[in-house]
This record gives C-alpha cells, sequence and structure tokens, in this order.
C-alpha cells in the first residue's frame, strides 16, 4: 500500500480528471513489473486519505482498470493486479503478407448523383476563430449534470434493461416528461403516445419526407431556407416551390397562389426565429397559413428552431397549439439546448402519422440510445434542464447586446442588421453590395470561419449580400477579436 501511496502524484490542475491520473498511474508501474500480477492494491478508502481526494474518485479509478482488464475484483477480500493482463505489445508486421487497400472505386454501378450533396454542415478549418451560423456555448452545456444521471442509473439494480431493445417510440420516461415540458413552456396538450423520440430535427424531417413525399409532390419552402430540410425534401423526390420572406416571415400570398395552381403535399415552416433570417411568422399569417392548410390539405413541417432562447419578449406559441384540424407535425430537438452533440429530437404528430413514421424508424435506426434518453428524463423531471434554460438565457442576451453594440460601433459603415428577438444569430446584409461569398474567403485567409449567403438561399450561383452570424458561442474577447478579423475581410472584399 505504501509502494502506490509514495509513487502516485496527482495534479489537480490538470486538465485530466484525477481518477484518470490514477488509473494512468497504476498502469504504467504495472508494465513496469513495479506492481506484479496478484499483488492487491489498497482498499479504495485508505489510498483516498493518501491521495487526499474523495473515496469516489479511487473506485472510479478502479472501475476503469477494471474496465480495461488490468486488475480482478474477488469478492469480499479486494482489488488485485491481473493475472492474465491486456496483450499491449506492439507486433511486427508480417512481411511475407502482401499489403492491401481497400479498391477507391466499386466494380458495380453507382449513381454518383442519387444522394443530394450539397454542403450544409461545414467543417471548420482547425485554429481559426469562428462565427457559427448559430450554436450554442458548448462550454456551459450542462455536462456534469448529464454524467451525473448517467452515473445514477449505471449503479440501478435494473440498469441492463436499458441495454437491451427497447421501444422504437422512445423512451417512455422521456416521452412523458416532455409531454410535460412543452405543455408548460409551448401550451401543447399532448400524451406520451403522441411523441416520437429521434436523433436530432435531421432525422425527424427524414421521416416525414419519406412518409409523406411522393415522387414530383410540390413542397413549399422558404427562400432563403434551411438547405438541410430542402434536401432531405428532395432526395424523397419532391419539386420544391420556394417563396420568399419579409420581416414577418414566409409570405403567405405566395403561399396561397401557389396552392391555387398547383397541388401542395407539404409546407415546411420555422415560424418561430426564422432559419437563417431570425424573423418570427406573424400571428395573423400563423392563422391564414392554418387556414390554407385545411382548405388544401397539405401538412404542415412546424421546427421548433431555437423555440427556447427569447430575450425582450415571450414567443408566440407554436402553430401546432392552434391546430384543430390534424395538419401539423412538430419537430424539435434539445441539440441547442444542451448542445449539439446530445442527439434527441423529437416528433408531435396525429397518430396515424405518427405509426407510420415509428415503423419506417424501425427500418433505419432500431431504437435510440436509452440511457441518454433516461438521463433526459430525469433531468427535465428535477427542473436541471429548467435552470440551465434560464441561465443560457441570460447570458445569450447578453452575448446578443455585446455582439449588436460591437458592431454598430466598428461596422456600421459596411453592413446593417435588425437586433434579434431571440436565438443564437443575426442577420446581416453587407452594405454596398459585397458579395458574402467573397467575404467569406478572405475572412478565412485572415484566421476567421464565417458563412455566406449561398449557405441559405436555393440559387447558389446567385451573388448574396446576406450572412448570418452566430453570437452565442463566443464570449466577448472572442467576439472582439472576431469582429477586428471581419472588418478586415470586408474591407479587403470592396
Amino acid at each position: 500500500m505504501m509502494l502506490i501511496e509514495s509513487l502516485l502524484s496527482i495534479d489537480k490542475n490538470s486538465q485530466v480528471p484525477v481518477y484518470l491520473q490514477i488509473t494512468n498511474g497504476i498502469i504504467s508501474y504495472i508494465r513496469q513489473g513495479i506492481l506484479k500480477p496478484g499483488s492487491a492494491l489498497p482498499a479504495s478508502r485508505g489510498l483516498a486519505a493518501s491521495l487526499n481526494v474523495h473515496r469516489k474518485t479511487v473506485v472510479a479509478a478502479y472501475d476503469e482498470l477494471y474496465a480495461q482488464s488490468w486488475v480482478d475484483v474477488i469478492a469480499r477480500k479486494g482489488i488485485y493486479v491481473a493475472n492474465n493482463l491486456p496483450d499491449v505489445t506492439a507486433r511486427p508486421i508480417d512481411k511475407t503478407v502482401q499489403k492491401h487497400r481497400l479498391a477507391g472505386k466499386t466494380s458495380f454501378r453507382v449513381d454518383d448523383d442519387r444522394v443530394n450533396h450539397r454542403s450544409v454542415f461545414k467543417e471548420m478549418p482547425e485554429g481559426n476563430i469562428t462565427f457559427t451560423e448559430g450554436f450554442p456555448d458548448t462550454r456551459i452545456a450542462p455536462v456534469d449534470l448529464m454524467v451525473r444521471e448517467y452515473r445514477r442509473m449505471a449503479g440501478y439494480r435494473f440498469t441492463h434493461k436499458y441495454l437491451m431493445y427497447g421501444s422504437e417510440q422512445g423512451s417512455e420516461n422521456l416521452r412523458n416528461e416532455l409531454a410535460r415540458f412543452l405543455g408548460e413552456t409551448r401550451g401543447l396538450h399532448v400524451a406520451a403516445d403522441d411523441i416520437l423520440i429521434t436523433k436530432g430535427v435531421q432525422m425527424a424531417l427524414y421521416l416525414c419526407a419519406q412518409v409523406l413525399i411522393n415522387k414530383n409532390d410540390i413542397v413549399i419552402v422558404a427562400d432563403p431556407g434551411y438547405i438541410g430540410a430542402n434536401e432531405v425534401f428532395e432526395q424523397a423526390g419532391a419539386k420544391l416551390a420556394l417563396v420568399p420572406v419579409d420581416e414577418h416571415g414566409i409570405d403567405i400570398d405566395a403561399v396561397e397562389t401557389i396552392c391555387a395552381a398547383k397541388k401542395v403535399r407539404m409546407l415546411y415552416v420555422v415560424p418561430h426565429h426564422h432559419q437563417p433570417t431570425t424573423v418570427t411568422l406573424s400571428s395573423e399569417r400563423r392563422m391564414r397559413l392554418l387556414e390554407l392548410a385545411r382548405k388544401y390539405q397539405f401538412a404542415i413541417i412546424e421546427d421548433d428552431y431555437d423555440f427556447d432562447f427569447h430575450y425582450t419578449c415571450g414567443p408566440i406559441l407554436p402553430l401546432i397549439s392552434a391546430d384543430y384540424n390534424g395538419n401539423v407535425i412538430y419537430v424539435g430537438s434539445f441539440c441547442k439546448t444542451i448542445a449539439p452533440g446530445i442527439r434527441i429530437g423529437f416528433m408531435v404528430a396525429p397518430q396515424n402519422f405518427l405509426q407510420q413514421a415509428i415503423r419506417l424508424r424501425r427500418h433505419i435506426d432500431r431504437q435510440g440510445e436509452h440511457l441518454l434518453e433516461e438521463a433526459m428524463a430525469s433531468l427535465l423531471k428535477n427542473g436541471d434542464i429548467g435552470r440551465h434554460l434560464k441561465k443560457a438565457n441570460k447570458l445569450y442576451h447578453e452575448r446578443r447586446d455585446t455582439l449588436c453594440s460591437l458592431l454598430n460601433r466598428q461596422m456600421g459603415h459596411l453592413i446593417e442588421f435588425k437586433i434579434p428577438d431571440g436565438g443564437f444569430a443575426i442577420w446581416v446584409k453587407y452594405l454596398n453590395g459585397v458579395d458574402s461569398a467573397l467575404v467569406s474567403e478572405k475572412a478565412n485567409e485572415l484566421g476567421l470561419s464565417i458563412g455566406a449567403g449561398t449557405d441559405y438561399y436555393y440559387d447558389r450561383a446567385f451573388k448574396h449580400s446576406f450572412v448570418r452570424i452566430g453570437f452565442a458561442s463566443l464570449n466577448e474577447k472572442e467576439m472582439t477579436e472576431a469582429v477586428e478579423i471581419w472588418k478586415r475581410a470586408i474591407i479587403r472584399a470592396l
């Protein structure tokens, strides 16, 4: 025991978690032969006291060692260095075996344009400062709370049931908590059976498209709009009918004109903080849209995008809250509420449609990750998500104001914009007809990743003077540096 205590060195200021420092230290001494197979490790309580760490930290280290097969746990006796240690010795390559690389191309035919390939999600160059299109700051994500719930459930007697096959519709606990959450925040009167859990909005949109769309069906979308949705609809065989967007949202007169001339199958809309222009669909237009859907019998896919983030006034309730005819399918996710990597989304729809979506989901993805879904259910039930949203709204409100102030002071002669009521981004117009794609190119050369208007308009060949600038993921120092680079890039593009 004294040997390990004297050998292990803990740095509580290190970025490496303490339990991993203990784990790595013990593995190192096993590899060196200092700790022999069969030798006992100290009790967790004693080692924790000698290292001045919490006992749970040592328990976590021992759990990791056991998971990697470095130790054996003998009931009522203790923890011992494993007699059969993991094989970590690098083996020389057999030079008699000819090196083989996977063929770069199939011998059978693959249609190169079978799957739409317009780039929607761009990887930003490493090292660049990034003005995202509007992502949350993952540095404030309640990861510790999520990990807490994971660990709590991992200790449950019946954890194994979450590791088995489950319902394609998603965790019942999560659906119950989500129904309550949607009722409290969005005025929806729904039950768990009205909800399908998905891996984000993109999956929900794909399911909607595949269930609803036949080849050459007319789907109405906004332009500019979310290209990721457009691609999903076109992949399903849709013909897109584009309608413009103004300060009150999508043009309902244009929608009505299309409906009068053609049989419309579906309309996709982001009524709250439209992607990308950030405008909110007015109450009058919402009522007209619902009436058009009833009259012409088309489906409305309502995207819940950025609904939880509003700074100057309360949100207008979703279309589905006023839909009494079964025209609206409501999709949303927690990817912005917590972080993009937390892939939990949802779909709320009438039962006949929902059952078709559940069956289709079974074909492409048997089920979601039940442990993650159960953890999210606990966070909703405990009020952790609600508390996080309050803190995040306050922070993002401050960041919105900070960025708008910076832009007005330093770039008022180069751009114009309207301060958004909510969401994570600002829709900016370059003055003097500056091409946003050229600004993006110049900014990248200077170390700033920034989008372009072509990312949101259906016609990419046309030059656009707009850009969507996210403020939520940057602190004041980062914003200041990004704005300085952006200003230089615009001047170079003039």
